[in-house]
């Protein structure tokens, strides 16, 4: 399994909305590493659900549910989405502050890509994000 951050502007598509519908597509991305961070998941591999913008935090954790597959929104046929579904909303958000200050976590990246919306996590990364929110509740 592997772990990855995925970027939604809460007030396009916010993590209730996500937990609302029960499911979702990841659709829109169109930066090629992005895309290619998407072509690389596989169905079970779980995400962080991250509010930029406004809030500028995590605050969930989804669930790749299918693979990437032709992304219907984009009419040029040449990049992808994934769908996915939430598993919990965490306990307690995690910020870009509380990142960008924590020994692990600074060279993340969400930080060290800041304008990627499609990002892979590593392991310790991921670990040390659930111990920030308080995981599991």
């Amino acid at each position: 399994m592997a772990y990855w951050l995925m970027k939604s502007e809460p007030d396009v598509y916010p993590w209730d909305k996500l937990v609302k519908d029960g499911k979702g597509n990841w659709d829109g991305v169109r930066n090629y590493q992005a895309a290619n961070n998407l072509k690389a998941m596989k169905s079970g591999d779980k995400a962080f659900f991250y509010h930029s913008n406004i809030g500028i935090e995590i605050v969930g954790i989804m669930e790749v549910t299918k693979e990437a597959h032709l992304d219907p929104t984009d009419e040029k046929k040449r990049f992808v989405m994934v769908s996915v579904k939430p598993v919990k909303a965490l306990k307690k958000t995690v910020t870009l502050k509380q990142i960008k200050e924590d020994a692990v976590l600074k060279h993340m990246a969400l930080v060290k890509q800041s304008r990627l919306s499609v990002s892979p996590v590593t392991e310790k990364e991921w670990k040390r994000v659930l111990e920030l929110a308080a995981w599991p509740d």
